[in-house]
């Protein structure tokens, strides 16, 4: 399954292979227009490039943009939660043209990064054009094959976009997915183009005209591009739905709400939590931009949509503050993508606790402005409409909150007035990814944690503990017990067993009860519920059992090495590069580790291998390796460096390790290693051995790789390449350090001997030089053929055009038997070409030797055949080309 951070990383790597420089997301504030209240589209940071006002130095541009629509004129605020697509964050992935290519081009990337490298059905597509744009539905004929029935014009504004009554305009072409007729609705322009079955992804538009006060237009003197896919719908269809609640991200923040207040995240709180899901993202990201709340302009929208979250939390009854919460959950989804959500994830967090706790005085507030409300009217008398929207809109006082306390009071709402004035607010908004569908189905093991709670970790202290069996769970359903050769997942009350988290994998061993034993060969973490992945290899073991947990020691140790030695590996590629490296994705796993990074341009050899030396020189360091628990605001006070994959709550482990002095007189003690982790870690640095780079990569853009290996591993693998340099010398017959200069004189000799044994092939094919075949006369052209043996392929055009030039005019069919295939070539000299191609004389001969096609010039072509056992039949098939 494409994950959207994989959907992401396609998108702006293929655009970089395209030439596009790939520029990051701008901010959600705009800086450059002064109308918008937020980023709503990816052309936004682009447009004084497309007016002219301003140049870069590049042409091409791709971005994965950021957009909020939650005030304003694009404002879909009131819709998030009750449809699958809207939202008041969303990406919006773009590549874009500042004069560069144009339609042909923008159009074949659109169709070749969305049917090849995104793998989506071109069966399921179909666009839609300007009704005049007939030089769009050409290019799209001609790249996609799309029939005239997938090619929909539109009459309408719909498929041409203008920057304003001035200014850039031209048509647009809208790609759409259609979902299957299992879902209601019609293509665009359709009656039914209302429904969910046809969903548009990307829209490309063509910058072609500049258009004037009085109406008219002419052509831009550098035509551009400007296109926009979601994000979010391209995530749920390549998911298998229409629902984008339902894609990864957005299911682990939904999971993530429902861990935070143990509700299911598809029962009755399935609206809540998608609410609390979108919302944190809008506000986390505008917090990381430099919103604050405040009761006008941005801040109040950001307000607003931080009172709808919240009460939202409250009707699922979260009884203390809860978004601040989700946020680490937020990070660890979009943190590599966009690195300020990480830098600023304490000021999140901070400003969304206070927040909370404010509105939670918001609502006892809005209570008594009830009471004041009820107060100047008639007895009984139901509350008008416009006080209602005033409570909700004005104050985050929800209308059903508002309804349930008139209830106790036997009154109602006069919901009439209060739908016109939400009907008001609605008129100016701007519509939009309208639609719905269903949730993901839920998971047992939320109900496991609802009726058993959240398993208590004991395998920082401890790799051997006992436990009590809470449920056992086969093929996603309940069982009471499970016997030898069953595999199933294990839930207990406690264990030592590491769930993989934060790059480090999940630990294996033993469950051992009295009726049984079963083999763990993974850990998992859900709902705050370790599932222990086990395989029943005897007797039979059930819920409720005792059971004796046994961690493998040595397999958790070289975890353990692995993933203290990324924390050095952290600090040390800081040294080395700067303090923009941040970790962007790790892997500690028993044999090896992994750590992605921040960082635009590859590592030389001499950065890695400072690098490598510094991280050994703090494992020789052999300091002891200290964990600490604190509270979130200490441990950023002590300078801790938070790591990427982590989930923080009101305490957190801060892991110190190293000291920065090693020169043994003191002058600094100070720690060169802190980082908030909740990971397992070797007790001293010299635990870990040994530590080998084995190489830096490209993981993605601006993020690179590093892997690595420590202890056994590390020493295993310098032995190898020892013995691999000492083979290679005794071949050499010369020492280890005259290898490199050893290999490079034998390479010049080799391509010397190769391009003489490649000359001699040709003089002996030419059977002496001078003669060569016999030309004879087919249907008035002279023709030479020759059956060839120990000749390759690729000598063969050199033969044909000597052959060539002997006749002066004529025809030429070479095959050669080579290797147990044949290889086939034909020339046609230049006086011919206009009435036969040597093409057609090659696809002949190699039909005849059971081969398919060929290719080439009408004056030189080549094919091939998997054996030259016909060869008299192929030169016959070429005499009959000629012959007509």
């Amino acid at each position: 399954m494409k994950t959207l951070n994989d959907i992401r990383s396609t998108f702006l790597s293929y655009f970089e292979r395209q030439g596009h420089a790939v520029v990051p997301s701008s901010p959600l504030v705009p800086r450059n227009d002064p109308t918008l209240m937020f980023t709503n589209s990816g052309m936004v940071q682009f447009k004084n490039l497309f007016t002219g006002v301003e140049t870069r130095d590049y042409s091409r541009a791709t971005t994965a943009q950021k957009c909020v629509r939650a005030g304003g004129k694009h404002n879909d605020l009131d819709n998030v939660g009750y449809t699958a697509r809207h939202h008041t964050f969303f990406e919006m992935l773009g590549n874009f043209s500042f004069g560069d290519y144009f339609k042909d081009d923008a159009i074949r990337f659109a169709w070749e990064l969305i049917t090849r490298d995104l793998g989506i059905d071109k069966d399921r597509l179909c666009v839609t054009v300007y009704h005049t744009d007939d030089e769009a539905a050409e290019i799209w004929k001609k790249v996609a094959g799309l029939s005239d029935d997938k090619i929909i014009r539109i009459a309408t504004a719909d498929n041409f976009w203008m920057m304003g009554p001035t200014g850039p305009c031209g048509p647009c072409t809208e790609i759409f997915y259609d979902h299957g007729d299992h879902i209601w609705g019609g293509p665009p322009g359709s009656p039914e183009e209302d429904g969910d079955r046809f969903v548009e992804i990307w829209n490309l538009v063509f910058m072609q005209y500049e258009q004037f006060e009085d109406g008219t237009r002419r052509d831009l003197d550098a035509q551009s591009i400007d296109t926009g896919m979601g994000i979010e719908r391209v995530a749920a269809l390549l998911q298998g739905t229409n629902d984008n609640y339902a894609t990864d991200l957005m299911r682990s923040l939904i999971e993530a709400s429902a861990d935070a207040t143990s509700t299911d995240p598809d029962g009755p709180g399935k609206t809540h939590h998608r609410v609390i899901a979108d919302h944190l993202r809008s506000t986390s990201f505008l917090i990381a931009d430099g919103v604050t709340p405040s009761n006008d302009g941005r801040g109040y929208v950001l307000r607003r949509i931080m009172r709808r979250a919240m009460r939202h939390a409250h009707l699922l009854g979260a009884k203390e503050p809860l978004m601040y919460r989700l946020v680490p959950a937020l990070v660890r989804q979009m943190g590599a993508a966009y690195p300020e959500l990480g830098q600023g994830e304490a000021m999140i967090r901070e400003t969304l606790l206070q927040e909370e706790t404010r509105f939670r005085q918001t609502l006892d507030r809005g209570l008594k402005l009830l009471d004041d409300e009820l107060a100047g009217l008639p007895e009984g008398a139901d509350l008008p409409g416009a006080s209602a929207f005033k409570l909700y809109d004005t104050y985050g006082f929800p209308l059903d909150l508002t309804q349930d306390a008139l209830r106790e009071k036997g009154r109602a709402v006069e919901t009439e007035g209060f739908d016109a004035a939400m009907a008001e607010q609605k008129a100016k908004a701007r519509a939009a990814w309208a639609g719905s569908g269903e949730a993901a189905d839920s998971t047992v093991w939320f109900d496991v944690a609802d009726k058993h709670g959240a398993t208590d970790f004991l395998g920082y202290d401890t790799e051997e503990a006992e436990g009590q069996i809470a449920a056992i769970v086969k093929d996603g359903a309940l069982v009471e017990q499970a016997g030898a050769g069953e595999t199933v997942q294990i839930a207990l009350n406690q264990t030592p067993f590491y769930a993989e988290a934060g790059g480090q994998v999940g630990d294996t061993g033993t469950i051992r009860t009295p009726n049984g034993l079963a083999e763990i060969t993974d850990c998992r973490k859900t709902a705050g519920v370790f599932i222990h992945f086990a395989t029943v290899t005897d007797g039979e073991i059930a819920t409720g059992e005792a059971a004796q947990l046994v961690v493998d020691h040595g397999r958790r140790t070289a975890i353990r090495a692995n993933h203290s030695a990324t924390h050095l590996l952290h600090e040390a590629l800081r040294a080395a590069l700067g303090d923009h490296v941040a970790q962007r994705g790790s892997l500690n796993a028993p044999d090896r580790l992994r750590f992605d990074f921040s960082h635009n341009q590859a590592v030389t050899r001499e950065q890695l291998n400072g690098i490598e030396a510094e991280v050994n020189g703090f494992i020789r360091q052999n300091a002891a390796v200290e964990t600490r628990i604190m509270t979130p605001d200490d441990a950023r006070a002590l300078g801790a460096q938070a790591l990427f994959g982590e989930k923080y709550g009101d305490e957190v482990r801060v892991v110190s390790m190293g000291h920065k002095d090693r020169s043994g007189k003191g002058a600094d003690k100070s720690t060169y290693s802190i980082e908030l982790c909740g990971g397992t870690h070797v007790r001293r640095t010299g635990d870990i051995g040994a530590f080998v780079l084995l190489g830096d990569s490209a993981s993605s853009a601006g993020v690179r790789r590093i892997e690595a290996l420590t202890g056994t591993p590390a020493l295993a693998h310098l032995r190898a390449q020892e013995r691999v340099l000492q083979d290679t010398a005794e071949a050499l017959k010369t020492s280890g350090a005259d290898v490199p200069e050893r290999v490079r004189a034998l390479l010049d000799e080799r391509r010397s001997l190769a391009n003489e044994v490649a000359q001699l092939r040709r003089e002996l094919a030419m059977s002496g030089g001078t003669k060569g075949p016999e030309a004879r006369q087919v249907n008035g052209t002279a023709f030479m053929a020759q059956v060839l043996s120990g000749v390759s392929g690729k000598d063969l055009p050199a033969l044909v055009d000597e052959y060539k030039s002997r006749l002066g005019s004529g025809a030429v069919l070479l095959i050669a038997d080579a290797d147990g295939k044949a290889a086939v070539a034909a020339g046609v000299t230049p006086d011919l070409t206009g009435s036969l191609s040597a093409i057609d004389i090659v696809r002949a001969a190699v039909e005849k030797l059971g081969g398919k096609g060929g290719g080439g010039r009408a004056d030189m072509a080549q094919g091939g055949a998997k054996d030259a056992a016909n060869a008299d039949a192929a030169i016959a098939a070429a005499e009959a080309v000629l012959g007509g």
